[in-house]
C-alpha cells in the first residue's frame, strides 16, 4: 500500500489520513476535494502530501471516500470505474443501504468495502481532524462477503492499526440501528437548540444561564447541516420511525407533568438510569 487517495479531507477523512500517515509512514496521501481551499488547508496541516483529481485514481492502492452520503451515492460508481483491479475503495458514510445498493451490480463491486467508523465530533473541515480519533471506536462493515478477500485483509490491517473494533452488519440493520443511536440524537440536539433560540431572543440570557448539561446536550447542534441533511434524507423511513417513538415518550412525560404524577416522572427517569449500565458495558 503506497498511494492513498482521500476523497474528502474533513473531520473523518482528515483524521483517517492523519493516523494512517503515522502508522504507515511510507504512504503518499493524495487529497481530492471540490474546494481548492480545503485541499490547501489539508496540505498545510500535513493531512495529505499532494493534491489530485478523480482522473488520477488509476494509480491508487487505496481510496478513502468521506464526503456527504448523497455525494457518495453519485460519485461511487465513477470512482470504481476509474480504479485498477487491485485497488481497495472504502467509504465512511453514516448510511449504508443506498450506498451499497448503487454499486451492487458494478463490475468492480469486489473492490469496494462499505464501512462506518462510529467516531467524530461536532466540528467539520480539515481543521477538525485529530489524531487517535478512531482508537477504541466501533467500525461497522457491511456486506463484507462482497469484497475480495485480499482487499478485506488490507482494510482490516489498517483498521487494526488505528485501534478500531470491528462489527459486521447488513446495510438495512445498520441504517435502522444507527437511526436510534446517532441520527435521533442529532435531531434532538438541533431541535433543543432551536427551541432555546426561539424562546430566548436575548442571547445573553442563554449564555449566562447555560450550564454544562445544556452545553453537552446541545453540542451536536453545531454539526454540519451539509453533512446531516443528506443522512436524514437517505435514512428517512428509519428516522421518522425513531422520531415517532421519541415524540410519544415526550408526550407521555408531558402528560405525567400535567397530571402532577411526579411518582410517574420519578419512575420514568429511574428506569432510564439503566442506560448508564448499558453504556458502561460498551465502553
Amino acid at each position: 500500500m503506497k498511494n492513498i487517495y482521500a476523497i474528502g479531507v474533513g473531520l473523518i477523512g482528515g483524521s483517517l489520513t492523519k493516523d494512517i500517515k503515522t502508522h504507515f509512514p511510507d504512504v503518499v496521501v493524495h487529497g481530492i476535494s471540490r474546494k481548492d481551499t480545503t485541499i490547501e488547508q489539508a496540505l498545510s496541516l500535513g493531512l495529505i502530501d499532494k493534491k489530485a483529481t478523480l482522473d488520477d485514481l488509476q494509480h491508487a492502492d487505496l481510496v478513502i471516500v468521506s464526503i456527504p452520503v448523497d455525494a457518495t451515492v453519485k460519485l461511487l460508481p465513477s470512482i470504481l470505474d476509474n480504479i485498477s483491479d487491485n485497488t481497495l475503495v472504502i467509504d465512511a458514510g453514516s448510511t449504508k443501504e443506498a450506498i451499497c445498493k448503487i454499486v451492487e451490480n458494478h463490475p468492480k463491486r469486489r473492490n469496494f468495502l462499505a464501512a462506518h467508523p462510529i467516531a467524530g465530533t461536532e466540528y467539520s473541515g480539515p481543521g477538525a481532524a485529530i489524531s487517535g480519533l478512531f482508537e477504541g471506536k466501533t467500525n461497522i462493515i457491511c456486506e463484507v462477503e462482497k469484497t475480495a478477500f485480499k482487499l478485506q485483509e488490507k482494510a482490516l490491517e489498517i483498521f487494526k492499526a488505528l485501534g478500531m473494533r470491528i462489527r459486521y452488519m447488513n446495510p438495512e440493520a445498520h441504517d435502522k440501528h444507527i437511526a436510534y443511536v446517532s441520527h435521533l440524537s442529532h435531531i434532538s440536539s438541533f431541535m433543543l437548540g432551536k427551541t432555546v433560540i426561539d424562546k430566548e431572543k436575548n442571547e445573553r440570557d442563554i449564555f449566562d444561564m447555560a450550564g454544562s448539561g445544556f452545553a453537552s446536550t446541545v453540542r451536536l447542534a453545531k454539526s454540519s447541516p451539509e453533512m446531516w441533511t443528506p443522512i436524514f434524507k437517505q435514512n428517512k423511513e428509519n428516522v421518522i420511525e425513531t422520531l415517532e417513538e421519541y415524540i410519544n415518550n415526550l408526550t407521555q412525560f408531558k402528560k405525567l407533568m400535567e397530571s402532577d404524577d411526579f411518582e410517574g416522572v420519578f419512575k420514568e427517569m429511574k428506569d432510564t438510569n439503566h442506560i448508564k449500565d448499558i453504556l458502561n458495558g460498551i465502553n
